[in-house]
């Protein structure tokens, strides 16, 4: 088990219906995508790759890989759903329940700045 992640099982299927309809406290726009961005490249790159299709470095070592976060389904997610991924982890992937709630939601932003 990789040292960065925490014990235990990650949820798998669909988030919670409670989880699926939150909306975010941060406006969309610029600043919301490029603060996500920033956060992205810190704490996601390694694994979701530079430009958020499922493709950095770590990924080749990942079983399920990374999600690609420009396809149709991650797109069709709510933003709840997205969210809820992100601070509970799946998988591979961990909880990013420590990062702050609004770098959250702003990756939240930054992953429907990236749809095809």
């Amino acid at each position: 088990m990789p040292s960065w992640r925490a014990p235990g099982p990650r949820p798998h299927g669909p988030a919670p219906d409670s989880e699926k309809n939150k909306k975010s406290p941060i406006a969309a726009g610029p600043k919301a995508v490029e603060q996500g961005k920033k956060v992205a490249r810190v704490n996601c790159a390694s694994c979701h790759g530079n430009s958020g299709k499922g493709n950095g470095p770590a990924a080749m070592a990942l079983n399920p890989k990374p999600a690609d976060w420009t396809a149709k389904k991650v797109q069709d997610e709510t933003d709840g759903e997205i969210f809820w991924k992100i601070t509970t982890g799946r998988g591979a992937m961990p909880s990013w329940k420590h990062l702050p709630e609004n770098d959250r939601w702003a990756l939240v932003q930054y992953v429907r700045s990236l749809k095809k």
